[in-house]
């Protein structure tokens, strides 16, 4: 799966790059971190960008472009890459994967083609070894450090629209917004937050920061093309401008709606480097785009081979294939919370599939707490005074799909899978459908439990040679047949008892969750008691791990040796499983004197997530909640 041949690409890629001779496009990347399309160009009333409005009235923009992940490193994998996160294991975030054999960062194959790359400076890719991909990759990479008349492929990643850049207050301001005149100020009075978060001071002020922040960056884009002119390339250079995911707020990054992985996207091509038809300045493209498709089309523009295990498409250059009918993005773990979810994208519709709907949409991730405007959720949903258009996302539950029509309701608030028309019904099956060939067609690692992943990425030495195994694809099938969402409830819990007994563990964590947690009543079968109960002496910690919360979600019934198996999760060799551990006491038995005592020792734990975890309990359990 996505092999090369490493001598023979490297004779055709030299081969390439001298055939191209020296009339090759530069190309400059202008990323920004954590905003969606609140541009003027995008019409945001409230948005001061003349300088990105204006490489828009030049250039070409995109209104339906998708980052693969609503976080950074995840996202930022599958654009150094052009695979899928979920393809090569660096699917959660603030991992550390390997890079699968004959899988490269896609600079090295500029480099190869003649290329001078240069990134300024952030890389954040999941990665434990990139491999090589840039001449230069510091706070003083530039094109300018190149040997004269090399093309240059540029990456500029500007860091001040950064979530941790909406908290400051006050004084603060000033030193992330140093360019800002009077005129640029907001009024945050005068501003109107999204309507699935509250209107209220604290919002209205992270709000009009967002916003601030926003104006900064484009100061700072007008710099690097203002030296693009003193340089005499503006004519020479293709001038990419786009965001890693959405804004830096809840319900945005993070969270595979719109709000989270629609971003801005703004092509300029000079109109001698344009390929026919394509590229006309001021044209506006609604073709849906991923992320995915970044690495192919930088590649097919600077006239270099494709490899043939990219998974996404050019959408410029002279060889294209037909527009793409889906964009998928996907959510896995965030910091030191679990979830799974996944997102399919036509041009109307989304569907969202939450594999874990037993978790809530607001797991306490420390580092998001930290947002005036989340304090404020936990505020008013604490005092039962949340908007209407808040409580889904506040709720403790997630329902298991979700379907949105963008057309009528942009801001996704009306869940459509509730109570599906037959139209609705037909879009159901088909984006399902669609989600599913996809899982199988890039083999999606994310069913795969962490602790599974990381064993078997080390005996196989990475991740992507996981479903070369038979077994492995037979297991995913298995799994996704199991969650299959349109099965009866019986049928598909026979089943999951059923795959109690599989050989292979994945299948038989699967099987706890279904039969464990995806009931919404808390009182289990006796036979399901039985079951899980034996299955305390599974193989694998992390199966043990499952079906000992799943008991204890059955107070009445379960079993001194769930709470046993925990603990004993917490003292784990595997750092993963002492995660998994972590999180199922934190959410169970957090407040039992032997759980506070076991977790302040975790506080010292060499796993950083399970510190995290750990704090979260004994700070809540210390307060009383």
């Amino acid at each position: 799966m996505f092999r090369i041949v490493g001598a023979c690409w490297c004779l055709l890629v030299a081969a390439t790059a001298l055939a191209a001779g020296p009339a090759r496009p530069n190309i400059l990347w202008i990323s920004v971190e954590d905003i969606g399309p609140h541009l003027g160009c995008y019409g945001c009333e409230d948005a001061n960008t003349p300088t990105l409005d204006a490489l828009a009235a030049r250039g070409v923009r995109y209104t339906r472009a998708f980052t693969t992940c609503p976080v950074c490193a995840t996202n930022r994998s599958s654009i150094i890459t052009g695979v899928y996160p979920t393809s090569i294991g660096a699917h959660h975030m603030r991992c550390r994967t390997t890079l699968p054999s004959g899988v490269r960062c896609f600079p090295e194959h500029l480099r190869e083609a003649g290329y001078y790359c240069t990134n300024n400076s952030k890389t954040d890719y999941n990665l434990i070894d990139a491999g090589k991909p840039w001449d230069d990759s510091s706070k003083n990479a530039h094109w300018r450090n190149r040997t004269e008349g090399q093309p240059f492929f540029a990456v500029f990643n500007l860091t001040n629209t950064h979530e941790s850049k909406v908290w400051p207050r006050g004084k603060g301001r000033r030193r992330i917004t140093p360019d800002l005149t009077a005129a640029d100020r907001l009024d945050p009075d005068r501003l109107m937050p999204p309507p699935y978060l509250p209107d209220t001071k604290p919002v209205r002020r992270d709000w009009a920061n967002y916003l601030e922040n926003i104006t900064q960056a484009d100061y700072d884009a007008a710099d690097l093309l203002e030296q693009l002119r003193e340089d005499g390339l503006e004519e020479d250079t293709i001038v990419f401008f786009w965001s890693d995911h959405g804004a830096g707020l809840p319900r945005n990054k993070r969270w595979p709606y719109d709000s989270g992985v629609r971003v801005p996207l703004i092509v300029y091509l000079p109109p001698a480097l344009r390929p026919a038809g394509q590229g006309v300045g001021g044209a506006v493209d609604d073709q849906l785009i991923s992320f995915i498709d970044l690495a192919p089309t930088v590649l097919e523009l600077a006239g270099a081979p494709l490899p043939s295990y990219l998974q996404g498409r050019a959408f410029l250059g002279a060889d294209l294939e037909p527009p793409r009918e889906y964009a998928v993005s996907t959510r896995d773990r965030m910091d030191e919370r679990n979830d799974l979810i996944r997102s399919v994208r036509n041009q109307r519709y989304r569907y969202i599939r939450n594999f874990m709907p037993w978790e809530p949409y607001t797991q306490w991730i420390g580092y998001g707490e930290r947002n005036a405007t989340m304090k404020e959720l936990r505020r008013l949903a604490a005092a039962g005074e949340l908007p209407e258009a808040s409580r889904l996302y506040m709720s403790v539950r997630k329902p298991a799909e979700e379907l949105y029509d963008l057309h009528r309701d942009p801001h996704e608030l009306v869940n459509l899978a509730d109570n599906p028309t037959l139209e609705h019904r037909e879009v159901l099956a088909r984006t399902r459908a669609e989600l599913r060939e996809w899982q199988l067609a890039t083999g999606d690692l994310g069913l795969i439990p962490e602790p599974i992943l990381r064993q078997r990425e080390a005996e196989l030495g990475d991740c992507q040679q996981i479903y070369e195994n038979p077994s492995a694809r037979q297991s995913l099938q298995a799994v996704l047949q199991m969650l299959a969402p349109a099965r009866p409830p019986a049928e598909r819990e026979a089943d999951a008892l059923a795959e109690l007994s599989a050989e292979d563990p994945v299948r038989r964590y699967w099987a706890v969750k279904v039969v464990g947690e995806l009931p919404l009543q808390p009182e289990l079968t006796p036979e399901t008691r039985r079951r899980l109960a034996s299955t305390l002496e599974d193989s694998a910690g992390v199966v043990r791990v499952a079906a000992a919360a799943a008991l204890l979600r059955d107070p009445d019934h379960a079993a001194p040796a769930a709470l046993k198996t925990l603990l004993a999760g917490l003292e784990s060799p595997d750092p993963w499983v002492r995660h998994h551990a972590a999180l199922a006491l934190d959410d169970r038995a957090g407040d039992a004197p032997s759980v506070v005592e076991a977790l302040r020792k975790s506080l010292d734990d060499p796993n950083d997530y399970v510190q995290r975890v750990a704090k979260r309990a004994v700070d809540r359990a210390a307060l009383g909640e």
